[in-house]
């Protein structure tokens, strides 16, 4: 078999390990040589070859990262034969969809890896293939044991997807790790290598779907100009089993189609997207489909003409029926009454359509029924909807959680949010077994991560940001699975494998999203809004909308702190079955991490922890900033085991993010200490600057 022709790849990659080792660019695919002399003889005595049965796009590239990643870790050359024969000692690449009957078991993306005389990868489809490649790398990387190895894994949820929120203007939405992987501009003509990377590095860890554009999309990624553009990046995911999506701008039929409406009920409008959709297949014939978010902060949708969500989204189901697409529509929708509450929002939209969707219909639900926050409870939405498909939204760029210099490990978020219990059948109902599909019996699953990769030589900007893709490809793979877990094997591939090193990161990490709770929005207060979602701003009360203003979410005034969503309130614990309501609705059974998202407290009432509310929040917000400082000493004590251009980065992204943790202490509690008329508790000392020079500072950040 000629594999000449790839041989150029290798030798960039191998170029790239040498030239770039210790910039962040190969994130956790590092395959370098191990150390371990005995080991690597291990491991050499198995993968003396690599026996390829087959010869599609996807096994090639299977076939190409085994060889490229062994020779890295083995350092010395691996042949790519076409068949074994009698020889032992190999790695044996297969598509076996009836011999094996525990093959058979797997899913069509599903991997077994076995060794016996030879290693043994084998999958129903060749995307299972590349995806046992990838755990069988994995597992050298972490210096697991390959002897007798039996591994058997299949994905739990269908389409697994990042979602870029990319402009035409190079701009990221939410981005923080500079401009976008698109050069729009270059494509389709110049290919960027990096755009190869991307995809590696996306099927290692199982996502197999990209929507590459802005849900706040613009029509003109529909036009023939950047179709064939889109078309292009098509063609280097596509050998990597990633297929591509599109966001769609409700109204193109008339912004670039020229006709009067986009009345989803007009036989035009239906003909306009089913010719649009024609045109698609003809240039992405393994098109994924639709993203579209619609009647959501000023996005047009079909309500403007008298429709609803569903409406849209089956007419643009229906021109995707000959082909195998499908409709992502998003349920991140309210509107601007002073009076309602924000919160109910999506449930009061969606609800009543359940089971009113097209079939190739997926409602893309939020975590939380806010907005991405540190933390929030899981949507009401989830198990409320049986009928119609729901696909779980993460957002992985880190909008609210300190953007670029705040290290905060989200895999504790998602996990949060995925244990969860709704209680709709019967304990045990958690969120992940409805976006499985298991709970439901979903003909389609899905979850979306809303991607943090930028143009920044380590993709991620913060290097410890990394982590967060990683998480939410494990878990988009496998939700079972724990945040140290995957905490614990993305170091040993990215950082370091001395044990005490990976210990002290480890526990770092897993701390890291509370500590910043803590000094963000502690007890359940929801987040200050800003343009810039990032300055601290509880005063903030000016906006063309009642919901984009501070005092909106917090509710601070002379009695007490928070949004009442009780009977007495908003009602909207309504949403919820009674099991969580039970305990939500009561504010001395309420866990305090929800108690201000439920609820309008005294600053004096006492709380479980003995303390009052206020002297629980200054606790908080001392201790959190306070723990910063912990984060910067333990950090330290690793500094031997790390590579030292990456220490350097981390630790001054650290200083900020101690000054920031101050920054947003300081705000909170000088601006509600006059509602609270309390001092500061003993041991804390006093802020050393007043309300007016934090107002400052966040005037100053605005101007950035």
């Amino acid at each position: 078999m000629n594999f000449l022709k790839h041989n150029v790849f290798l030798l960039l990659l191998l170029v790239s390990v040498s030239s770039y080792a210790d910039d962040g660019y190969r994130l956790w695919l590092k395959y370098d040589r191990i150390a371990d002399a005995a080991k690597r003889e291990t491991y050499a005595r198995s993968a003396q070859f690599i026996a390829l049965n087959g010869s599609s796009l996807i096994l090639k590239t299977a076939a190409e990262e085994l060889q490229a990643g062994l020779q890295g870790l083995l350092g010395k050359p691996i042949p790519i034969i076409a068949s074994a024969g009698n020889q032992t000692g190999g790695i044996l690449l297969t598509v076996n969809k009836a011999a094996n009957p525990d093959v058979q078991r797997l899913n069509d993306e599903g991997y077994q890896i076995t060794n016996r005389s030879n290693i043994a990868i084998a999958g129903k489809t060749d995307a299972g293939v590349l995806y046992g490649v990838f755990a069988l790398l994995r597992q050298l990387q972490t210096a697991q044991p390959i002897n007798g190895l039996s591994i058997t894994s299949s994905p739990k949820i269908q389409y697994r997807l990042l979602n870029h929120w990319d402009n035409t203007n190079g701009t990221i939405e939410r981005g923080y790790a500079g401009e976008s992987l698109w050069k729009w501009i270059e494509l389709p003509e110049t290919i960027d290598p990096r755009y190869r990377d991307y995809a590696r590095a996306n099927a290692s860890l199982g996502i197999n779907g990209t929507v590459i554009n802005n849900v706040n999309a613009s029509a003109r990624f529909l036009t023939a100009e950047y179709l064939e553009k889109v078309a292009a990046l098509a063609n280097v995911f596509r050998s990597y089993g990633i297929r591509l999506y599109l966001s769609v701008y409700f109204p193109a039929p008339k912004t670039i189609g020229g006709l009067k409406t986009a009345d989803p009920l007009d036989p035009d409008v239906k003909k306009w997207w089913t010719d649009k959709v024609k045109e698609i297949y003809k240039v992405i014939p393994d098109f994924g489909g639709f993203l579209v978010k619609a009647n959501s902060e000023g996005e047009p949708g079909p309500q403007d003409y008298g429709r609803d969500h569903a409406d849209g989204a089956n007419m643009l189901a229906e021109a995707l029926a000959p082909y195998d697409g499908i409709v992502m529509w998003r349920a991140f929708v309210y509107k601007a009454d002073p009076k309602a509450d924000r919160f109910k929002a999506a449930y009061e939209e969606f609800k009543h359509l359940d089971g009113k969707f097209n079939r190739k219909v997926i409602v893309q639900v939020k975590n939380g029924p806010i907005d991405f926050q540190p933390r929030e409870p899981f949507s009401p939405l989830f198990g409320n909807m049986p009928k119609t498909p729901l696909a779980m939204e993460f957002q992985i760029t880190q909008e609210y959680m300190g953007h670029s210099t705040n290290w905060v490990y989200e895999a504790p978020l998602f996990k949060e949010c995925l244990d969860s219990d709704t209680y709709v059948s019967r304990k045990g109902s958690t969120v992940a077994n409805v976006v499985d599909g298991s709970l439901h019996n979903y003909p389609l699953t899905a979850i979306a991560g809303v991607a943090n990769t930028g143009a920044d030589r380590n993709w991620t900007g913060h290097p410890m940001a990394q982590a967060n893709w990683y998480a939410f490809g494990r878990l988009a793979w496998d939700h079972t699975l724990s945040s140290e877990a995957i905490a614990r094997e993305w170091i040993n591939m990215t950082l370091t494998q001395e044990p005490k090193a990976v210990k002290t990161i480890t526990d770092l990490m897993l701390r890291s999203r509370e500590i910043y709770v803590n000094y963000n929005t502690p007890i359940g207060l929801s987040r200050p809004w800003t343009g810039a979602h990032f300055a601290p701003e509880p005063w903030q009360n000016q906006s063309s909308r009642p919901d984009w203003t501070a005092i909106y979410y917090h509710r601070a005034d002379s009695i007490g702190l928070g949004f009442d969503r009780t009977a007495s309130g908003s009602n909207a614990l309504e949403q919820y079955r009674p099991e969580v309501r039970r305990v939500w609705e009561n504010a001395e059974t309420c866990p305090l991490p929800y108690l201000l998202w439920f609820h309008h407290v005294p600053w004096t009432k006492k709380l479980s922890t003995g303390r009052t509310l206020w002297d629980e929040l200054c606790t908080r917000f001392y201790t959190g900033a306070d723990s910063v400082g912990w984060m910067q000493q333990q950090w330290a004590q690793v500094k031997p085991a790390v590579d030292p251009q990456l220490f350097a980065d981390v630790a001054g992204r650290l200083q900020t993010q101690h000054k920031e943790a101050i920054w947003w202490r300081d705000s909170w509690l000088l601006y509600f200490q006059p509602f609270a008329r309390q001092p500061i508790p003993s041991p804390f000392k006093k802020p050393e600057r007043t309300l007016e020079d934090v107002k400052r500072l966040s005037d100053i950040y605005r101007l950035r």
